[in-house]
Parts: structure tokens; sequence; C-alpha cells
């Protein structure tokens, strides 16, 4: 090969890589913003955009704090189980949102409970 040929894939190779740098540091924001918007557009008619279950609907349902110990002590396994197939009176979301989608709102609602451990006392 030549050398301007070598050089000229050396600079699209860095470029690539320097692209998938971006990527994955932008990504886990991106993903944490569409959790965000996904459970305002989805839950909070419930549960509130505090998720502290403080609505009309959710006071009515008995909708428990999702920032509390109680939601923090359950596995992920549980989160997308009541997620998917929903529970009580809640509706399951298994075909209206996708795997990645309840994924998503799974580590969304586990981080709310880490930011509010003093306003839930």
């Amino acid at each position: 090969m030549k050398p301007k040929t070598i050089l000229l894939l050396n600079l699209l190779l860095a470029c690539v890589a320097a692209l998938e740098i971006v990527l994955m540091l932008c990504l886990p924001a991106f993903s944490q913003e569409n959790s965000e918007t996904l459970f305002k557009s989805k839950c909070a008619i419930c549960h509130g955009t505090d998720a502290s279950g403080k609505t009309s609907m959710g006071e009515k349902l008995k909708i428990p704090d999702l920032r509390a110990a109680d939601t923090r002590e359950k596995s992920d396994a549980d989160l997308k189980n009541i997620i998917s197939k929903g529970k009580d009176k809640m509706p399951g979301y298994e075909t209206k949102l996708s795997v990645a989608q309840i994924d998503g709102l799974t580590a969304y609602i586990r981080g709310l409970g880490k930011n509010n451990d003093l306003r839930i006392l």
C-alpha cells in the first residue's frame, strides 16, 4: 500500500475510535434522559413526577413512594417484573414498552431512591 493510503486509513480509524468514545460518554446521559421522559409520560400520572405517589390517582389507589426503602429493597428483576406484568391495579407494560425501555425505567427508579434518602425520612 502507498504511504498516503496507510495514513488515510490510520486517520479514519482514529476518527472512528474518537466517535466511539464520544458515544460511550454521551449514551448513558441520553438513555437517562429518555428514561426520565418515559417515566413522566407513562408513570407520572399515578406515581407523580417525583415518584412520591402524591397524585390524586396515586392517593386514591394507595400507590407507594418509589423513592422509599421498600422499593430500593426490591431486586431489579422484581421491579422489571412489576413494570412488565403490572401489580395490583397497575397495568403491565410488556406489550407497550421494549425490554430496553423497561431496563431504563428500572435504572431510573433506582436513581430516584438514591437521590432522595433524606427527603423520605
